[in-house]
């Protein structure tokens, strides 16, 4: 509505409405319903609805008194409009069909630059004026022109209004159908002066050309009772091949005059585009031929106009009269006798349905109420009831055959969502063949649409002490348009908040931002209020894949399945044994095989990622991703003021915040999560205490948390900061779980202290599930320090060298020394040693 200029002003979902009207039964009904919009337009103030074009058919049928068309085809809703009348309101049904896909694809390809920062004034008013001299100039010649200027100048001024370009006419991606004006009266009138009708001159020169004629390289003409196939029209002459000899080049002007003059014959054939104003029944016949009918129709043309070629003297008479009558009846019945020589071959035969009505009624009955049923009993089973119910009735029952007939006639989603579920009848649902303006896309453009998702990976891990750990979770964030892997994580933690944190944070970290459409499954890492108000904070809009329908995440499934077959099965220890555990023994059991830790596999893993995988030819694309994505930023613009900085207020605001989101400063004491009290000297001031203050964690260290004390983030230590320093929050839930556990097996209560916690895991050896996930955290803090090493205070410890990319686009991978010097003043201090 933002681009309509019939819109005043609009509000959303400005009132509740009672509406009453009857349902589909016929009783009365009374809703509360909210309309959609407040619009206020030259005409009146109108109450909108705004429902897909489907969802307004469907509910056409289920509450036809509610939702109906009117006299100009329009959708509308009485019982909305009599409500409405009262409030001095109008009421109307807007469908999506009223909105051109193409806009909305091209106006979400520009919402990154409604936030772009404005272009400087000599530079927008040199492209303006280069527009305004001419106007309709197409974006890709204007790149051309201006090569030092970038796209996302030009796509700054289009959201500015500056210039004007008809979003509904191309998509924005393809440059050369993108036309440029200086204004939108402009653009409308340059519209009006290319749709002028032609010159006479221009007429007279069609009408020669045309005459209901199409003349096209390779068509076959009728010269002097001789075939030639026309090679070349081109400006000045035509060239002709016999059938035998040489070819032969005449003017055009004199080829014209031979087809005005009728020495040469030219088939009239119908093009499409006369094709909508043909009779139906001759629409039917051309849509139905195939190619061969075609030929043997223009085959049979040529000879009625060449009675003395060779060709006609393998037919009789007879024949050449018979197809000379149907050629005038049909020109007779439908304007074009063509159709009366397609061959009628497809349609002999009787064809006529010679089986009893009732009972065919009878059977397809029988096949919804019997055997399209969840309990999926069998078809030879419905077909004998069948028979005893024609039986029953008196009526000649129809032949199991046919009953099979007409089962398979019915198979497909609609009859196995029926028999099996929503489920099992969406493998049968079609494939989007290819993309139309309504189809499904990956994007226009690298970071448009990003998919994130996570799986376990087919192997076994061990720790340095041979101890098995068991399968890690991978977690990628992959580029839909390119398929680049941007960002690669692996943990021994399944899925959750913490994964979706470092994935987005090694996307800043690489490529300095953050996709504009982040497309995610339906799982509680994605649903939590830390992540959406994350992914919102930085302009990421978030979208949900529907449940149990895997092809809408078919871009990242696939790069799983890649990488388990391409990487990981070729490394010792993979699970592909266990896919048939009753044929698996000892001698080829993964864990007896694992030799990979965590910290290795995900060196190589990244490698394999973003050198490997980045760099091969993609079948889809038929380019390396890495090629597709530099491309598509050429295309698309780089789009530069979405970058984000990795620093530490990026990694601040990536932090996860308590379910309260601020906690209580106790004098004293200061600020009490995770059963633990944290202090700051900052803590102390008389206005900071007994008050609520912001606070934010680590989830792979307790030690420490973040509070938001006198406009600043200060490191709050817990008070047994030395026991609990570089323990992970899921290690904190295992130990609490464990010791509320014990409590129950003695029937005594107890009481989660920190003295209790801090003994707990200077004794963890005696506890298996904790010592699982401390092994598991000392791994994957190798991980970890490789994520951010390079960063500015940040202790960089690894084992070997880690690939760290030096650009947003991937390029080149810098490598640091593991054993760098060692700052001393950043070592925390512990107690003095006595």
């Amino acid at each position: 509505m933002e681009h309509d200029a019939q819109v005043l002003e609009y509000y959303d979902q400005p009132l509740q409405l009672g509406i009453t009207y009857l349902s589909k039964s016929g009783r009365k009904t009374t809703v509360t319903h909210t309309p959609d919009f407040l619009v206020f337009t030259p005409d009146g103030v109108w109450l909108e609805e705004w429902k897909p074009e489907e969802k307004l058919l469907e509910l056409a049928i289920s509450q036809p008194y509610r939702y109906q068309r009117n006299d100009q085809g329009q959708w509308c809703c009485p019982p909305g409009e009599e409500a409405a009348a009262p409030l001095g309101l109008r009421y109307r049904v807007r469908s999506s069909a009223h909105i051109s896909p193409q806009t909305i694809r091209n106006l979400i390809f520009l919402d990154d630059y409604c936030w772009a920062p404005e272009v400087e004034k000599g530079t927008a008013q040199s492209i303006i004026d280069a527009v305004r001299r001419a106007p309709g100039l197409s974006l890709a010649v204007l790149a051309r022109s201006a090569p030092q200027t970038s796209l996302d100048v030009v796509f700054t001024l289009l959201t500015r209004s500056l210039l004007y370009v008809d979003l509904s006419a191309a998509p924005l991606i393809e440059h050369e159908a993108v036309r440029l004006y200086p204004n939108r009266a402009t653009a409308e009138a340059h519209a009006l002066l290319l749709a002028k009708p032609p010159t006479l001159a221009s007429a007279r020169v069609g009408d020669r050309l045309s005459q209901q004629l199409v003349l096209t390289a390779n068509m076959r003409v009728l010269w002097d009772g001789r075939i030639f196939t026309l090679l070349n029209l081109g400006q000045t002459t035509a060239t002709l091949q016999p059938e035998a000899g040489s070819f032969v080049e005449i003017p055009l002007t004199t080829f014209l005059h031979l087809i005005d003059t009728s020495k040469i014959t030219v088939p009239r054939l119908p093009i499409s585009p006369h094709l909508s104003s043909l009779h139906p029944e001759a629409q039917r016949a051309f849509g139905g031929a195939s190619e061969r009918d075609l030929e043997i129709a223009t085959e049979r043309y040529l000879a009625l106009n060449a009675q003395s070629i060779s060709t006609v003297q393998t037919v009789s008479a007879r024949t050449l009269r018979f197809w000379a009558a149907r050629f005038q009846e049909a020109e007779t019945k439908y304007g074009i006798g063509y159709v009366g020589l397609l061959p009628r071959t497809a349609r002999s035969g009787n064809r006529t349905l010679r089986a009893p009505q009732d009972a065919l009624e009878l059977m397809d009955t029988f096949i919804v109420e019997h055997f399209e049923q969840p309990t999926q009993p069998h078809a030879r089973a419905v077909y004998h009831a069948y028979a005893q119910e024609c039986e029953r009735r008196k009526t000649v029952a129809l032949s199991e055959r046919t009953f099979y007939r007409r089962l398979h006639q019915r198979r497909g989603p609609e009859q196995t969502k029926s028999r099996k579920g929503k489920r099992a009848a969406y493998r049968e649902q079609p494939w989007y063949w290819e993309l139309t303006h309504t189809t499904p896309r990956h994007g226009d453009r690298p970071w448009e649409i990003v998919h994130l998702d996570h799986t376990e990976l087919d192997i076994e891990l061990r720790t340095s002490a041979n101890r098995p750990l068991g399968r890690p979770w991978l977690t990628f964030a992959v580029d839909a348009f390119s398929r680049r892997v941007l960002a690669c994580y692996l943990s021994f933690d399944p899925p959750s908040y913490r994964s979706c944190m470092m994935a987005l944070r090694i996307c800043v970290r690489r490529h300095q931002r953050l996709p504009q459409t982040l497309v995610v499954d339906g799982g509680a890492e994605f649903q939590s209020i830390y992540f959406e108000s994350m992914v919102a904070r930085y302009g990421c809009t978030k979208k949900t894949r529907p449940g149990a329908q895997p092809r809408f995440g078919s871009v990242i499934e696939r790069l799983f399945g890649t990488t388990n077959t391409e990487f990981i099965h070729n490394l010792h220890g993979n699970t592909q044994a266990t896919k048939q555990p009753r044929m698996m023994t000892k001698a080829v059991d993964p864990k007896r095989h694992a030799v990979w830790q965590l910290s290795d596999l995900y060196h190589y893993l990244c490698e394999w990622a973003y050198q490997v995988y980045d760099q091969t030819p993609h079948e889809t694309l038929g380019v390396t991703p890495r090629e597709a994505y530099v491309t598509g930023l050429e295309l698309g613009g780089e789009r530069s003021h979405r970058h984000i900085s990795y620093d530490e207020d990026f990694l601040m605001a990536t932090l996860p915040t308590p379910r309260k989101k601020t906690a209580k400063v106790i004098p004293g004491q200061g600020i009490k999560l995770h059963y633990l009290f944290y202090w700051h000297d900052a803590l102390r001031h008389p206005e900071i205490e007994r008050t609520q203050v912001p606070i934010r964690y680590d989830p792979f260290n307790i030690g420490v948390i973040y509070a938001y004390v006198q406009d600043q983030w200060v490191p709050c230590r817990s008070q047994y900061y030395a026991a609990f320093v570089g323990h992970s929050e899921k290690e904190l839930t295992l130990v609490t779980e464990v010791l509320r556990q014990q409590a129950r097996m003695n029937h005594r209560a107890v009481s989660i202290t920190p003295g209790r916690l801090a003994d707990f895991l200077a004794h963890v050896q005696e506890h298996e599930r904790v010592l699982v996930q401390r092994l598991r955290d000392q791994e994957a803090q190798v991980v970890l320090d490789s994520i951010t090493a390079g960063i500015e205070g940040t202790a960089a410890i690894t084992l070997g060298t880690l690939p760290l990319a030096s650009d947003p686009n991937g390029e080149t991978d810098a490598t640091f020394e593991v054993f760098g010097p060692v700052d001393l003043s950043s070592l925390p201090i512990f107690e003095e040693y006595r």
